[in-house]
């Protein structure tokens, strides 16, 4: 399996790293993409990937809760790194309108500005949204006839939703979310093909049942692909086989 999203870099995950890499590789998964946040992690996420260089892939981009008062430094700072090297995708980047509202028009600008990378480097983009579903869409829309592509991380909406994203060509991001009882995913997947979905954990962040509660890791996307098995009636080595496909197809693998 791929976890095709995961911030294994940060300090949530410094004193066991290794035993966190050979759990999951254990459990099955071979590559953990590292999407981007901002400037601050950018090293630790570098010496990770230099550290498992055949597993860890970097991804280049400035998450949407970063886009502050600094924005344009930050944006800088992306943009000298994409012309720098090689990068998996430009992510994670998208709309948060959850937090706060104050950064609403710099977002915009930020994704737009990050979907124009892309383009130019030829890269598929990693998105995050919340709060801010259709508005994301509706900015992904405008980069479609230019060939954006990518994954739409932790989706979390509904069929129409899903709808709209795979017409934009574009995969959706399942992770510890499909686990939760009261989440509604597992009713939406069920109109969903497989041929559209990729695995991920987000690790530490949303953290599947039965350890909801507690840090998440890449091994416990083994608990996504189960419970996708049983939502789509069919025996996890297909939801493996099929998911890691998707991904390796998105990545360029």
């Amino acid at each position: 399996m791929i976890d095709t999203h995961c911030h294994l870099y940060l300090d949530e995950f410094k004193v066991d790293i290794m035993e966190i890499i050979e759990r999951a590789n254990e459990a099955g998964v071979s590559k953990f993409y590292l999407p981007a946040i901002d400037s601050a992690e950018i090293e630790n996420m570098f010496l990770l990937e230099e550290k498992y260089p055949k597993q860890c892939f970097a991804m280049m981009g400035l998450h949407p809760c970063s886009v502050k008062e600094n924005y344009l430094d930050e944006l800088t700072i992306v943009s000298d790194w994409l012309s720098k090297r090689k990068f998996a995708a430009v992510g994670e980047i998208g709309l948060d309108f959850y937090w706060d509202k104050t950064f609403i028009d710099q977002q915009y600008h930020v994704f737009r500005k990050q979907i124009e990378l892309s383009l130019e480097f030829d890269l598929p983009i990693v998105i995050h949204t919340r709060n801010a579903m259709q508005e994301t869409i509706d900015v992904v829309k405008e980069y479609v006839p230019k060939g954006v592509r990518g994954i739409f991380h932790c989706f979390g909406g509904s069929v129409d939703n899903a709808k709209e994203i795979i017409e934009a060509g574009f995969y959706l991001g399942i992770g510890g979310v499909l686990t939760y009882k009261n989440a509604g995913l597992a009713e939406v997947l069920k109109a969903v093909d497989l041929r559209y979905l990729v695995l991920e954990t987000d690790a530490p962040y949303l953290t599947p049942v039965p350890f909801r509660g507690k840090r998440n890791e890449s091994s416990y996307i083994k608990y996504v692909a189960e419970k996708l098995a049983e939502v789509k009636n069919i025996q996890v080595d297909e939801v493996e086989m099929i998911t890691t496909a998707n991904a390796e197809k998105i990545f360029g693998l």
